[in-house]
């Protein structure tokens, strides 16, 4: 046994059809929490900070290498499916002979960092290790044959098991950490005698029993993390798996849960001190809850910051914007993306937001659509305005000063200015800039018309 790791090379096989998920996407390109299985499993790849990345790919393969386009990995075709060992000898002219390589399986998501790094830790550099797992109903999944010694001599398919095989308890993962000139060597040993004519990589631990090589098998304590997905029934399952443990997380960190059940974490989410989540609260992307935030029934929050002691009210839906502290939202506002909200301000219901900066103290409060505008402090824009930001071509900003009240019923049109604490009449539709601290109106001549009646519907 060597006393430091050698380097670490990750091959992840993602070469199946899925024919099961019933779907036009390879299998791997699936979403479990908002993001295709592959990037659950290429993320912890990339935690362990693998020298390099190699792909195995084949149904699907240009949809494949598209969704994960990075420089830094490399791919492997494996244009015939003849089994997981053929596959993995599709990489090896990619590996380092040096290396250790740690095989996973693209469709296998919920594999922790933890039980990973014990498989690696466990394992000696010269030595190969698989992850294994004991369950009460191994029916399906390979067995785990062992030694006197303990070590592991064969792992044996449920349909190339006997009677005896099948009851054991023990089995196999499909995860392995193997010294990589040996794997080589081995994986163009195995040949295609079982039921199912394919090149197994499990046969590699029959070789390296052979080769007086120890195979270490490292069990891990959760049969949940080492599912395969391959039907949309297996995939819910794993949703709700990933969700358990995302609020699970949060809950941990102080977060208060309404119910745990009812609550979907799709990305990465940064909290405070004493953040409240209510039910059907969606958290999609980088989403940051300072301490304190409520975020009320049904709201969807998106790359977003939430400031502290701000509350959403039920049915917001907030995307790619900032909102300072101690500010109300909604019910029922739409923050679209590039909005900037300081403390203390006020967003209403039916309000919706677009690319605005709104300062500190403004209020936003109901039936208003405000688009590219910049607003001052302690502005009030009325019921029903809206800015007019689009002339059909091209996008125009409106600029509000501090102090401004604006009436309901408004239509500013942009390019447009207004002063410092002026204010604009009800009913109003602004196109020239109003003067700092005046009263500006502008209304058609009210009149009305004598002998009009009102249409009637003809029958039929």
């Amino acid at each position: 046994m060597t006393t430091t790791s050698a380097p670490l090379s990750v091959v992840i096989l993602a070469a199946g059809r899925g024919t099961r998920m019933k779907s036009r996407l390879p299998k791997v390109l699936q979403t479990l929490a908002g993001r295709p299985l592959l990037g659950h499993v290429l993320e912890l790849g990339a935690t362990l900070s693998a020298e390099q990345t190699v792909i195995v790919y084949g149904h699907g393969g240009d949809a494949v290498k598209a969704a994960f386009d990075d420089p830094a990995l490399r791919w492997a075709e494996q244009a015939e499916q003849l089994g997981t060992g053929h596959a993995v000898l599709q990489a090896m002219d990619q590996i380092d002979p040096s290396h250790r390589v740690l095989i996973l399986c693209g469709d296998v998501p919920l594999l922790t960092l933890e039980t990973v790094r014990r498989l690696l830790d466990e394992t000696p550099n010269d030595a190969v290790g698989v992850l294994t797992v004991r369950t009460p109903k191994p029916h399906g999944y390979g067995r785990i044959v062992r030694n006197d010694n303990n070590h592991v001599v064969a792992i044996v398919e449920q349909k190339d098991a006997s009677e005896a095989q099948q009851a054991i308890d023990e089995i196999n993962s499909g995860v392995f950490v193997v010294p990589a000139a040996l794997l080589d060597q081995w994986l163009r040993a195995i040949e295609p005698k079982n039921a199912q004519g394919e090149y197994y990589l499990t046969d590699i631990v029959g070789l390296a029993a052979n080769d007086d090589v120890a195979v270490h098998g490292v069990v891990g304590d959760d049969i949940e993390e080492i599912t395969g997905i391959n039907d949309r029934i297996q995939l819910a399952e794993a949703e709700c798996i990933f969700q358990r443990r995302a609020v699970n997380a949060l809950m941990r960190e102080g977060v208060q849960v309404a119910d745990p059940y009812r609550v979907d974490i799709r990305g990465k989410v940064t909290v405070g001190q004493d953040v409240f989540l209510d039910v059907n609260t969606v958290l999609i992307g980088d989403v940051t809850l300072g301490d304190g935030a409520k975020i009320g029934p049904n709201c969807v929050v998106i790359d977003s910051t939430i400031g502290a002691e701000t509350e959403l009210f039920p049915n917001c839906v907030v995307e790619q914007s900032t909102i300072g502290a101690h500010s109300l939202i909604g019910p029922f506002a739409r923050l679209r993306p590039l909005n900037e909200l300081a403390d203390r301000t006020k967003v209403g219901n039916f309000v919706e937001l677009k690319k605005s900066v709104i300062a500190e103290g403004s209020k936003v409060n109901h039936l208003t659509y405000v688009g590219d505008s910049l607003v001052g402090k302690n502005v009030n824009i009325g019921a029903g305005t809206i800015t007019c930001n689009y002339d059909g071509a091209n996008k125009h900003q409106t600029i509000i000063g501090d102090g401004a009240f604006i009436g309901s019923g408004v239509e500013l049109v942009a390019p447009v200015e207004i002063g410092t604490g002026a204010t604009i009449g009800a009913g109003s539709t602004i196109s020239k800039s109003a003067p700092d601290h005046q009263l500006t109106l502008e209304r058609a001549r009210q009149r009305s018309i004598e002998g009009w009646e009102r249409p009637v519907k003809k029958p039929k």
